[in-house]
């Protein structure tokens, strides 16, 4: 999944008409075999490169029934990838070498509405349009709201059709259809392949969104209340700014006058050329720049973002508040993947092909009863210097509202979804300025605050004993067995952070400079170039990696 807002490091932020898509995750060195998977930004979160024995492009429900029950028959690993793979972890790899890819990229698609009249809504979906409907369940992919069901698409569904292997005398591959009062439906939205997910709609109706900045010092009190206030509501915070974008967003009737269209900025393709020179212009802040250079190039990114973050009131430019448009056209936006190919003269802003943007971003969701606790904690550790978070917080930290789900792996109650986009080193083990504020940020969540990851995001530590935090995890790993007894479609890293067998750590030089541990020695930091494992500033619980200038 995406976050609500960016701005580009150096330069003003162009829109073209053309952009040259993302390139296949999957890639072979003979036709169809021997095969490597990553995710769109060319790397997942371990660095590490996942092969397989070969890739199917099934195009149809039997075809796909097919695939399964040929890599089951040979009791072979698979795992599903999709057309974009926007997840960081390795949910694409089967784990070893001899594993088969199911790509979904070629499946047909086809949809078909149960209504005596058209004109119907998906109430909520992720904010970025580049998923599958499959990928989005996988990942308890949402929006923001508390609203009805909520924001998780997940809630949504009321049928589904999953592919899992089956005994000899099955053809060792079933369809299993599921329907909304079917038991294992709260668990088999992650299991198996899906092949058809049927989805409760909405009348169509109109939305109108404005964004309203406001001074941070009442934020402890508003973010636990924010939600409740409006169907769409979320918030971006600005640390270093000391301020709150709440977005004020509302259900209105269709007869409402207006066109308005999300085209989020962060989702826009840009001339390659500015993306590289963005790119290299970061770097050098990073390894070479002051406190007082990185807040400088911050504020001025931040003066060329575009208004109302990319959200335009007829499609082309922005005239004022409200913003009022179909449902369809203001919740996600993704045009830097719809674009003609171009020879790479623009792309996406995270194209593995150009050395462009390159990030970890960090999802987490906090209890909603402990966010006004939790967000004070960040606003004191903002206080303790707050021009170390000129270094990471670009897009600042993007909360959206989760409601509490039935789903075995959903939130067991309602929370704030916190998102952080930070910047990655092309470099292993190549220490970022200030990393420290972010990794006391996730600790302080995950730990102080009984936080939860986000499934398709965040580096490995933070799937470190995930899965005891999920009351109905046992009922969740009672139908996987049952679906999958054999285990064709866990992995190493599934089983690691499911809890099955080992773990996510990787414990090693410089692994927490990585996202791989949590520091507990000064050799998981960098200590040649300055950084030393240390206690947070306000979690204490926390390890992190400081460097000798912050502590």
């Amino acid at each position: 999944t995406g976050s609500l807002a960016a701005v580009l490091l150096v330069g003003i932020l162009l829109q073209f008409a053309g952009c040259s898509p993302p390139p296949d995750p999957v890639t072979c060195t003979d036709g169809t075999s021997n095969c490597t998977v990553t995710n769109t930004y060319g790397s997942f979160t371990d660095r590490t490169i996942c092969h397989a024995a070969n890739v199917v492009y099934p195009s149809t429900e039997q075809e796909l029934v097919a695939a399964v029950a040929a890599a089951a028959s040979a009791k072979r690993k698979m795992k599903v990838a999709t057309k974009h793979s926007h997840s960081g972890p390795k949910l694409a790899c089967p784990g070893g070498s001899q594993g088969t890819i199911i790509s979904t990229a070629r499946l047909n698609r086809t949809v078909r509405i149960d209504a005596e009249r058209p004109g119907l809504s998906l109430p909520h979906s992720p904010y970025w349009y580049g998923l599958t409907i499959g990928g989005l369940l996988a990942t308890g992919a949402h929006g923001s709201g508390l609203w009805g069901k909520g924001g998780a698409v997940h809630e949504y569904v009321v049928g589904l059709r999953i592919v899992t292997p089956a005994p000899a005398c099955h053809g060792f591959a079933m369809v299993r259809e599921l329907g909304a009062d079917h038991p294992d439906l709260d668990a088999a939205k992650v299991l198996g392949v899906v092949s058809q997910v049927t989805l409760a709609l909405q009348p169509l109706f109109k939305r109108s969104v404005t964004f309203v900045r406001r001074n941070d010092s009442d934020f402890t009190a508003r973010v636990a209340e924010w939600g409740r206030l409006h169907e769409f509501a979320d918030m971006i915070w600005l640390p270093q700014h000391g301020s709150v974008i709440y977005r004020q967003d509302d259900r209105v009737d269709v007869a409402t006058p207006g066109n308005g269209l999300s085209d989020l900025a962060l989702f826009r393709s840009n001339p390659t050329a500015l993306l590289v020179r963005a790119r290299a212009a970061e770097e050098r802040l990073q390894e070479n720049g002051t406190d007082i250079a990185r807040c400088a190039a911050e504020q001025e990114g931040a003066t060329r973002q575009l208004p109302a973050l990319g959200f335009t009131n007829d499609g082309v430019s922005f005239t004022g508040y409200p913003i009022v448009g179909y449902q369809h056209r203001m919740q996600a936006s993704g045009s830097c993947i719809d674009g003609p190919e171009d020879d790479l003269l623009s792309s996406c802003a995270w194209d593995p092909r150009i050395r462009g943007t390159f990030l970890y971003n960090s999802g987490f969701s906090v209890p909603l009863s402990k966010v006004s606790a939790f967000v004070a904690d960040m606003q004191r550790l903002r206080d303790l210097k707050p021009a170390a978070f000129c270094a990471l917080l670009r897009a600042g930290v993007v909360l959206r509202y989760v409601k509490a789900s039935s789903a075995y792996l959903g939130k067991p109650e309602d929370s704030v979804d916190v998102d952080i986009i930070f910047y990655r080193s092309h470099n292993e083990g190549m220490p970022r300025a200030h990393a420290d504020v972010v990794d006391e940020i996730e600790q302080m969540a995950l730990g102080k605050y009984g936080g939860l990851p986000h499934w398709g995001k965040n580096r490995s530590f933070a799937f470190d004993g995930v899965i005891t935090r999920y009351p109905k995890a046992h009922k969740f790993l009672k139908v996987k067995n049952m679906y999958d007894p054999d285990g064709l479609f866990s992995s190493e890293w599934t089983d690691q952070v499911l809890g099955v067998n080992g773990t996510p750590n990787i414990i090693k030089k410089r692994c927490a400079i990585e996202g791989l541990c949590v520091c507990s020695d000064d050799l998981h930091c960098a200590p040649e170039q300055g950084y030393f494992c240390r206690p947070g500033k306000v979690y204490t619980k926390a390890r992190v990696c400081s460097s000798t200038e912050d502590y």
